[in-house]
């Protein structure tokens, strides 16, 4: 990236996160005047953490957009020319996991799970079953743009298993379940993991990476569903098994 290219894309990237913090800024302020009447202190606190909150934002989006985005389309596309389905599914199977396993979100909700279930409901499983989940659905996916499939087939049969399994689950989990598919569609996915199917889906014959390459998100969503409840269901197993 030339250094005109590199200070364009650092003045579009400053704009966009100003763009997204103006509003809750001004918002903050009319409620201050209006309605709250913080003290001093407690504003400086919210302004300081305001600004952290920006510079990070700034820091992440301009990561993604110089490394982040290059380096998941770089790797999809050597992946799509190597031509070796085994080799596909088990960089598939990686990537999709510790991509999970780095994903921030990912471990606040297992967190927040384990203080809601006082423990009963371990963040070291729940943080498992959506990282296997999600490194399937990678790896799925990754084939998926190999062989040309349509993503109907994958999609429709998944959401009838996840429909069914909320009927067999426990009501906690399908919650849990539901949550997990929106955590795990974090910065991570949504950047590294859909860059990578765009590159597969370029290098790999000629194939339209707006037909093949999107869809990706989709099933990274729909996985921790599935893996979720099955936790449940297997926690569930092993309780009765007990009694």
């Amino acid at each position: 990236m030339s250094g005109i290219s590199l200070l364009q894309e650092v003045a579009d990237t400053a704009w966009s996160v100003a763009m997204a913090i103006l509003p809750l800024a001004v918002l903050f302020g009319a409620f201050q005047i209006f309605l709250l009447n913080l003290p001093r202190k407690q504003i400086k606190g919210i302004v300081i953490g305001t600004f952290y909150a920006a510079a990070g934002l700034f820091l992440f989006l301009l990561g993604v957009e110089i490394g982040f985005l290059p380096f998941g389309r770089a790797i999809g596309e050597a992946l799509g020319s190597l031509g070796n389905d085994g080799i596909v599914l088990l960089v598939g199977l990686f990537l999709g996991f510790v991509t999970t396993w780095g994903e921030p979100a990912v471990r606040i909700l297992a967190h927040e799970i384990e203080e809601a279930s006082n423990g009963s409901i371990r963040e070291s499983l729940v943080v498992m079953a959506v990282c296997i989940g999600v490194s399937l659905a990678v790896a799925l996916g990754l084939l998926r743009i190999v062989y040309e499939i349509s993503i109907l087939y994958l999609l429709v049969p998944g959401y009838v298993l996840a429909l069914v399994l909320t009927w067999l689950s426990r009501r906690e989990f399908v919650a849990i379940a539901i949550d997990s598919g929106g955590v795990a569609t974090g910065p991570l996915a949504n950047t590294f993991l859909l860059a990578l199917a765009l590159g597969a889906a370029a290098s790999n014959g000629g194939q339209d990476p707006m037909v093949q390459g999107l869809g990706l998100v989709a099933l990274i969503a729909l996985a921790p569903i599935i893996s979720v409840m099955l936790l449940g269901l297997l926690i569930r197993w092993k309780a009765s098994g007990k009694e």
